[in-house]
């Protein structure tokens, strides 16, 4: 019995070794485990280190990351009854490890057969240049679609991005033929605008260059009016200074004559000389006519009395020589 004991002793102690071991499963950080026990879902277990019963238990691991779908091309009919080629991708995540596992068998065959069923139905309502220049609406369009569709399996589409969208041939080369005459049509508006604004910044150089020399000729008229404008100034200061300086010279020799005549105390009789001198300087004059105060007539006066007496003078030498 002691021997037996010893022999079973080391077997059952590898077989709960055995047993331990086999209960042991690792979950990754990025995945999720269900728990499935004879058939029916137990519990989801988070990730690092579990135990199962290795006997009656069996643990599925669900990846929990965003993952890529390649929707295969296909052939799709525009609006206007043009056959385009079109493939996209499409970016999920699981949100529900749950409804991932049992509510869809295929969910990447699922998700391909719906991405290519709603891309005929939107490319379709719309025309080939629509449709070639609305890759944003579209993008926004499937995912709006297949994310609502696939909520009941549990996941989450991010985004939807189109590949390609390829028309045929002979519309392809249609498209390259009008692009090339687009080009050139707005290289030759291009070139012709070009030669517009050369024209008219050439015209406007003009412009501003006559205004530039008018503006210097009327400022250079300014300056030169204003310099002889001065140079007339100074010459009649100049003038003026000269004649009130004549004029006060001759004040002042009027008043010096004036004021030795009075200092003198001439007589009539002398007056009335000078003022014949006077008169005889004034008749050796180039004038035809002269013009006498009306005063004169009290000097001619003194005149007659000078000659009266000049005539009683030579009368009475006359007495003198014949005694």
């Amino acid at each position: 019995m002691p021997v037996v004991c010893w022999v079973l002793l080391p077997i059952g102690i590898i077989f709960i070794l055995i047993v331990v071991l086999s209960s042991l499963r690792i979950v990754q950080p990025w995945q999720k485990g269900l728990v499935v026990r004879l058939g029916r879902y137990q519990r989801t277990v988070n990730p690092g280190l579990n135990m199962v019963n290795p006997f009656l238990e069996r643990l599925t691991k669900v990846d929990m990351r965003e993952q890529v779908v390649d929707v295969p091309p296909q052939e799709v009919i525009t609006q206007d009854n043009v056959v385009v080629t079109v493939d996209a991708v499409i970016y999920y995540e699981v949100t529900d490890p749950v409804k991932v596992t049992y509510n869809v068998q295929d969910f990447r065959l699922a998700v391909i057969k719906l991405a290519q069923t709603n891309l005929r139905n939107v490319v379709g309502d719309l025309t080939l240049d629509t449709s070639l220049t609305s890759r944003e609406s579209i993008n926004a369009k499937l995912r709006s679609v297949l994310d609502e569709a696939t909520d009941k399996w549990g996941t989450r589409v991010t985004r939807v991005e189109l590949q390609r969208i390829e028309p045929p041939r002979d519309v392809t080369d249609a498209m390259h033929k009008q692009m090339r005459a687009e080009r050139e049509r707005r290289a030759m508006v291009l070139e012709a605008q070009g030669v517009k604004e050369a024209t008219i910044n050439k015209a406007e150089g003009d412009r501003q260059a006559k205004i530039l020399q008018s503006e210097g000729e009327k400022q250079s008229a300014i300056l030169r009016a204003e310099g002889e404008a001065q140079a007339i100034e100074r010459i009649a200061t100049a003038e003026r200074f000269k004649k009130i300086a004549v004029a006060e010279g001759e004040a002042q020799a009027v008043k010096n004559v004036f004021s030795a005549i009075h200092e003198g105390n001439p007589s009539n009789d002398l007056l009335a000389i000078k003022y014949m001198e006077a008169l005889q300087a004034i008749a050796q004059g180039s004038a035809n006519k002269v013009f006498l105060p009306y005063e004169a007539t009290n000097v001619m006066s003194s005149i007659a009395g000078i000659a009266e007496l000049f005539k009683e003078k030579q009368s009475i030498k006359d007495e003198k020589k014949s005694k």
